[in-house]
């Protein structure tokens, strides 16, 4: 077979198999080694010198890299800023976003590795190894982290609205959100698990416990009722507060560990979309199958995990760019 008949066999086979997967070939584990020996160990090394100091900001690296990937893929468009010139709303300024921290985190490291390698290394590669550098740090599980993401050029706000999974999701809508980007139920649970540590606000709740369905009064019957006074009394004492901080994961919210799914049998998982989870035959076992298991097993297929959510629509060889600040593309 000559040259051309196997790219149209390996053009097939991508269209068969869909972006995503065609994309997971052309990321590798250590794609710095000779542009940029040092830069997974500066990485590394900025994480541990500065996490240990503000430990929460682990988690929410981690839910920075989630809500980067689920909009055009990981190509950390989530970290670029709006600009005056084109009047764009990008996907920081998003409802989803408004939330998120850990730019200024990111913009420290982009700088040390800039000083060693300049133009070499990805902000969306730094945004995947600082969310598996902090967890590690944090006491959680390693894993592999390839590598040779390009940084996209385009940020929407609307596209951030459409995409990034809202904590008030039911299954259906869960499901279907995940599979579009290639991940299954099981991706679902274990990333689900990422609650076992961080914070959250109270409007990605509060309806649940003072307009279920939009009704003024009605609480959510699916939430612990003991739980749901507790929350009322001591923490989101009225609809309108939008600053109380309130722990995904109640007594461990810095560990990670098994206690988020043990509170979801309980039925005491904070967000509609934890809850979900054991509306589902399918989901429901696999956290039973968590629970009665080990840390180690869980961190070791949270783990995988993260590496197939990393691969989301990565953009590699020629496509996008590498930039030089991560919050602005490159002129």
């Amino acid at each position: 077979m000559d040259k051309f008949g196997y790219l149209g066999n390996f053009l097939l086979f991508c269209i068969l198999l869909g972006i995503v997967g065609c994309s997971h070939a052309q990321l590798q584990l250590n794609f710095y080694a000779k542009s940029c020996p040092q830069a997974e160990k500066i990485i590394e090394d900025y994480v541990q010198k500065h996490i240990p100091n503000a430990p929460s900001l682990a988690a929410a690296l981690l839910r920075l890299q989630f809500h980067d990937c689920f909009v055009r893929g990981c190509d950390g468009s989530v970290l670029l800023n709006f600009t005056s010139s084109t009047k764009n709303q990008t996907e920081k300024v998003s409802v989803p976003n408004q939330t998120l921290k850990g730019f200024s985190f990111i913009d420290g490291v982009k700088k040390a590795v800039e000083a060693e390698c300049p133009g070499v290394v990805s902000c969306a590669d730094i945004v995947a190894l600082v969310a598996r550098d902090s967890v590690v740090v944090t006491g959680g599980p390693y894993w592999n982290v390839p590598t040779g993401r390009r940084d996209g050029r385009i940020s929407n706000a609307s596209e951030a609205l459409a995409n990034i999974p809202p904590p008030t999701s039911n299954f259906s809508s869960l499901q279907t959100s995940f599979a579009s980007k290639g991940l299954d139920l099981k991706d679902l649970v274990l990333l689900s698990g990422a609650h076992t540590i961080g914070v959250s606000h109270c409007p990605s709740f509060s309806s649940r416990l003072y307009n279920f369905t939009g009704v003024w009064g009605k609480q959510d019957p699916s939430l612990d009722s003991e739980y749901a006074a507790n929350l009322k009394t001591k923490k989101c004492k009225s609809i309108i507060d939008n600053t109380t901080i309130v722990e995904m994961d109640p007594g461990s919210a810095g560990k990670f560990d098994l206690s988020y799914f043990k509170l979801v049998l309980k039925r005491k998982g904070l967000f509609q979309s934890d809850a979900a989870l054991t509306t589902s035959a399918t989901t429901k076992s696999y956290i039973n199958q968590l629970v009665q298991g080990s840390l180690k097993q869980f961190n070791a297929e949270f783990g995988q995990a993260m590496e197939k959510m990393g691969r989301i629509e990565v953009k590699t060889g020629s496509a996008g760019e590498i930039r030089k600040h991560c919050a602005v593309v490159n002129n």
